[in-house]
């Protein structure tokens, strides 16, 4: 079966699935599969202070950040709130971000506006280089990934065929969810910090200098829980269709939540990542849009 296309959101364009998307799940999970992520775009820092600049800005660290290694990382806003959330590699002499396109435009905005004095340059590189999701089993940020010229997008896809399953974001998706990893604009609002959805330790590095909004986030890490926690819905039926993201969550007729990414998965069902009030009873059966949705705590 030809691919089917993403049709809205964020994904736009994407490819969805071949036809099976169980098959393709499974060799997700073996590490014999690939994703063509050229939808998202790419952010180039070059400079020779970009590892120091972006250690000050993000909430990762960066000053020692070795060649062809793959962080992820998050710039929060003065009150720790998650503005922009990215992967990034670097190469030896510029640091290249991939992020959802919805954020690219606003996020090279702020970093030109963060130049200063300091010897950095940013641009827009998403003509020039793709990311793909390269076979291998699934690192915990996603990956592994490879940064490729989009010139060289067929080339590579080519190579890729020989040794591994393409698969779309109805797989990648299925095993976001299961593993718990949120993605901004789906599990995060205005109000999301970092403690709340699993990202400490992660794109959030715990023993680094100070970052904006970092005062939330360690006032909360050290004296106690962020207001809401990232759960796993398990939703009732194996038919049930899909609710949209940011559907509310609902205890006994009260909202305590909403639901962000929701995916079909090969062998758990039909799951969703949500985001739900604290003093939401982890043995409740809470509904989305009538649907009976049982709790697995992430956070």
């Amino acid at each position: 079966m030809s691919a089917v296309l993403v049709e809205d959101g964020p994904d736009k364009g994407a490819i969805w699935h071949f036809g099976e998307p169980v098959k393709e799940q499974r060799a997700l999970e073996a590490g014999t599969a690939w994703a063509d992520l050229s939808h998202l775009s790419v952010v180039i820092v070059s400079g020779e202070d970009r590892l120091k600049w972006l250690h000050d800005l993000t909430t990762q660290f960066l000053n020692n950040l070795e060649v062809g290694v793959w962080k992820s990382a998050l710039i929060l806003d003065p009150q720790g709130h998650v503005e922009y959330q990215f992967n990034l590699v670097d190469d030896g002499s510029q640091v290249y971000i991939s992020l959802d396109k919805a954020y690219a435009e606003n996020l090279i905005t702020y970093l030109t506006k963060m130049k200063f004095m300091l010897n950095v340059d940013v641009r827009d590189a998403s003509y020039e280089f793709v990311v793909l999701r390269a076979p291998g089993k699934t690192t915990d940020i996603g990956g592994p990934f490879a940064l490729v010229p989009r010139a060289e997008l067929s080339e590579m896809a080519k190579n890729f065929n020989e040794v591994a399953t393409q698969v779309g974001t109805w797989a990648l998706d299925a095993e976001r969810v299961a593993a718990g990893r949120p993605r901004i604009g789906f599990e995060t609002d205005h109000k999301t910090i970092p403690n709340e959805i699993a990202l400490l330790n992660t794109a959030v590095h715990m023993n680094k200098g100070c970052y904006r909004g970092q005062e939330t986030v360690a006032k909360i890490f050290n004296l106690g829980n962020p207001p809401r926690r990232l759960v796993m819905l398990h939703l009732d039926g194996s038919d049930v269709g899909f609710p949209a993201t940011g559907t509310a969550i609902e205890n006994n007729g009260t909202v305590v939540g909403f639901i962000g990414t929701v995916a079909r998965h090969h062998e758990l069902g039909t799951i969703a990542l949500a985001i739900v009030k604290r003093n939401t009873p982890i043995e409740a059966t809470l509904s989305v849009d009538g649907i009976p949705a049982a709790q697995q705590v992430i956070v």
